[in-house]
């Protein structure tokens, strides 16, 4: 009995231990959120969307205007380097999905038409005025396609950065099944490791230049070794200085993983739907330039080549020396894509 009575009083002793740990990193993380709030507000502002108020970044003035739709877990942040040279020549906005960045946490189901419709009332509300271009990256590119089919007469042009091939998630292969499943898990996994402040500690220790307790959270949260966040990093930093304290308090905010986990769960549909809505021939005579990163796969190209030709005003080009995240590896060359877009419909 006495010793039973030991075990007992030790695993009380465990979970009393384990819960203060869990409070004191909720505490930190509650003191975290609220000093990235005071020392990094919105840029832009928070707009009525129809789903809950979204931030929005405008700039510049002119015509037509250009709206820039970022990656799958990306924000308007991700387009620093290129929003403000466009904005010297028209007028500009780049925004926040719901549950992203500066944005509220999404209230419904991450449905690629249910995106479109609240970018649709977003962009309404903050008066940018049709018709638009749309400049769109990765998953982006669902979203820009799927608006240009269903609202046709709203759009003068679009130019797609390395957009993500729709064949490859709207039937994926056991292989990508797999990959989103692991990448949904591990995103709501994240969330509660941001709650804990578990994240904000490891990035504060990683900034500091430790390695050992960031890589064992970098496996605890996504599944994959220091190398993985390291990379991002490496992403990050290509962006000007002032924007990675940013990026990084966004990366500390567990609203953010749970949001990454929405629009991946609504992947495959999306794609689907961007893939069927492409066909429908209401982009045939849509300025469009289709920008292709040279280390795109086979299949990532012939994608490209589709999307080119679903226009006959389209055309594809191969970026040299570009990655997947082609904005922040070549801007040059998305600049003058744009440049060269606002320019034709100028001319039309």
């Amino acid at each position: 009995m006495g010793g039973l009575g030991l075990s007992l009083a030790l695993l009380v002793l465990l979970i009393g231990l384990a819960a203060l740990i869990a409070l004191a990193g909720a505490v930190y993380q509650w003191a975290g959120m609220a000093r990235d709030a005071r020392r990094f507000p919105a840029p832009g502002c928070l707009v009525e969307s129809g789903g809950g108020r979204l931030h929005i970044d405008a700039a510049g003035e002119g015509s037509p205007p250009v709206v820039f739709e970022a990656g799958i877990a990306a924000t308007s942040l991700s387009w620093r380097l290129v929003q403000p040279e466009i904005a010297k020549l028209t007028r500009t906005a780049s925004y926040d999905r719901a549950g992203l960045g500066w944005s509220v946490p999404a209230s419904h189901p991450r449905g690629l038409w249910r995106v479109v419709e609240e970018l649709r009332t977003l962009l309404g509300s903050a008066g940018i005025r049709e018709p638009r271009i749309l400049v769109a990256h990765s998953y982006g590119g669902l979203v820009a396609t799927a608006y240009a089919v269903r609202y046709s007469g709203e759009i003068a042009g679009m130019v797609l950065v390395d957009p993500v091939a729709s064949g490859d998630w709207c039937e994926p292969t056991e292989l990508y099944r797999n990959m989103l499943r692991r990448g949904i898990l591990l995103s709501r996994r994240g969330a509660l490791l941001a709650r804990l402040g578990v994240v904000r500690f490891a990035l504060s220790l990683l900034g500091a230049g430790a390695r050992r307790l960031p890589k064992l959270v970098a496996r605890a949260s996504s599944g994959r070794g220091l190398a993985f966040t390291e990379r991002m990093v490496a992403e990050i930093r290509k962006l000007p200085r002032e924007v990675w304290p940013m990026i990084r308090a966004h990366w500390c905010d567990p609203k953010c993983f749970e949001g990454m986990a929405g629009y991946l769960e609504a992947l495959p549909e999306s794609a689907a739907i961007a893939k069927q809505a492409s066909v429908t021939g209401a982009m045939r005579d849509l300025p469009l330039i289709v920008l292709s990163a040279s280390n795109a796969s086979p299949q990532e190209r012939a994608e490209h080549e589709r999307l080119a030709q679903l226009s006959s005003l389209g055309r594809i080009e191969i970026v040299p020396g570009s990655g997947h995240w082609m904005h922040l590896d070549r801007p040059d060359i998305v600049i003058g894509a744009i440049r060269e877009m606002i320019a034709r419909v100028r001319g039309q």
